[in-house]
């Protein structure tokens, strides 16, 4: 069965074909400004094919599905003969609300309640459902499945969702803590129950997925029972360029004094602000380690915050599961950062972690970083949300 993976975004299109009997990845590509004038990199992994990078017009992202599924098939550049070579689709979608606690089968219905989402997810649905609504257009009855960021936090007990605001809030519009990087957590806890060789059903684990936009989540039996991310991907740890936890009474305080409207706040608190804002040099952690190394103590600031917040909530997820069997590092800077992962471990001795700094040198694969003696395993995962996709849509229209 080869499964064809889509990540839309509002002028991108990213996509796997993944080969789900043995689960390797044929080919893997991305279409680049959309709208505007369009680009495709298009990299088969097998066959010896070679890759294709090129500027090409893509009005629409109709446009680009069809460039895409011309060259999966194309002679020169393809991994399948056909279109009807490829079984099903699975599309990553960011926002579910409470109406979907799983992946589900795409419908005229499931499409309705994803767009009743747009309000949660402004930025995101939308261009998720332009992905659905061009790849219905170009492979017309080709099963299709969503498979949604939120769906793995479904399970967070109300004393975890909820915020402390009138209960009216909730109950008709929906405000609560929804979370984000689902589908990532569920990876890398599933990989971190067989790499440990225990049932998942008996762990109690830290999932700390680390990138440009960073959360962390408490699985207990398998289950989110906590996310650092709340009703938006706004809050939490200091990010890239998003704030983090903030208290409301600094963003009036600077709309009034600095005459800001809500949506130049909004702007200044998702793309200016995080490590960016800290630092004054980059939203990248390449870039302000290297400063930091050279006396830039805005760029050490940054970092040292960034490595003090998830401490601190790593610290009260082993408080509220009453301990913790694994901590993950995953994602962009998870997976790649030695530094970031010793800086943030060196907290953790009043939990009986030992890191192995030799082992911790690697980078980018599943490993034990942790040493024999220590209480609690540390594990990196490098996450696999296209596979976890590719695998739930498999299960339901196999």
């Amino acid at each position: 069965m080869k499964i064809l993976v889509i990540n839309a975004g509002s002028s991108s299109l990213k996509y796997q074909l993944i080969d789900m009997d043995n689960e390797s990845v044929m080919a893997k590509g991305l279409c680049e400004r959309i709208g505007i004038d369009g680009h495709l990199k298009h990299t088969p992994l097998v066959g010896g094919k070679p890759v294709y990078d090129e500027n090409l017009s893509l009005p629409t992202h109709s446009e680009a599905i069809s460039a895409v599924i011309d060259k999966l098939t194309s002679a020169e550049y393809g991994v399948v003969s056909s279109m009807q070579d490829i079984d099903a689709v699975g599309h990553r979608v960011v926002h579910g609300g409470e109406k979907f606690a799983s992946s589900v089968v795409i419908t005229d219905e499931v499409m309705d309640a994803i767009r009743e989402c747009i309000p949660f997810a402004p930025l995101h649905n939308p261009a998720n459902i332009t992905g659905i609504e061009a790849c219905r257009k170009v492979m017309g009855d080709v099963p299709m499945v969503a498979v949604f960021d939120t769906a793995f936090h479904q399970s967070m007990p109300g004393k975890a969702f909820m915020y402390a605001v009138p209960y009216e809030y909730y109950k008709n519009d929906g405000i609560r803590r929804y979370g984000f990087h689902g589908t990532s957590h569920r990876y890398v806890s599933s990989r971190a129950a067989e790499i440990l060789g225990r049932p998942i059903e008996e762990l109690k684990l830290i999932s700390c997925h680390m990138g440009n936009g960073s959360s962390i989540c408490a699985i207990e039996n398998g289950k989110s029972v906590d996310t650092s991310m709340g009703f938006t991907p706004l809050v939490g740890l200091p990010m890239g360029t998003r704030c983090g936890d903030l208290d409301a009474g600094v963003i009036q305080f600077i709309m009034n004094k600095y005459h800001i409207s809500i949506d130049e706040m909004l702007n200044i608190l998702n793309k200016k602000s995080g490590v960016l804002g800290v630092s004054g040099v980059s939203s990248d952690f390449r870039d302000l380690e290297k400063a930091a190394e050279e006396g830039n103590e805005r760029c050490r600031l940054a970092l040292d915050m960034f490595y003090y917040w998830v401490a601190k909530v790593v610290g009260s997820y082993a408080a509220a599961m009453n301990g913790t069997d694994a901590i993950i590092f995953t994602a962009g800077i998870g997976e790649n950062s030695s530094s970031t992962r010793s800086a943030i471990a060196s907290y953790f001795g009043y939990l009986g972690v030992r890191i192995d700094e030799e082992a911790n040198k690697k980078r980018g694969e599943d490993m034990v970083i942790s040493t024999p003696d220590s209480k609690v395993t540390v594990l990196v995962i490098p996450t696999n949300e296209e596979l976890v996709i590719a695998r739930d849509t498999k299960k339901l229209v196999g």
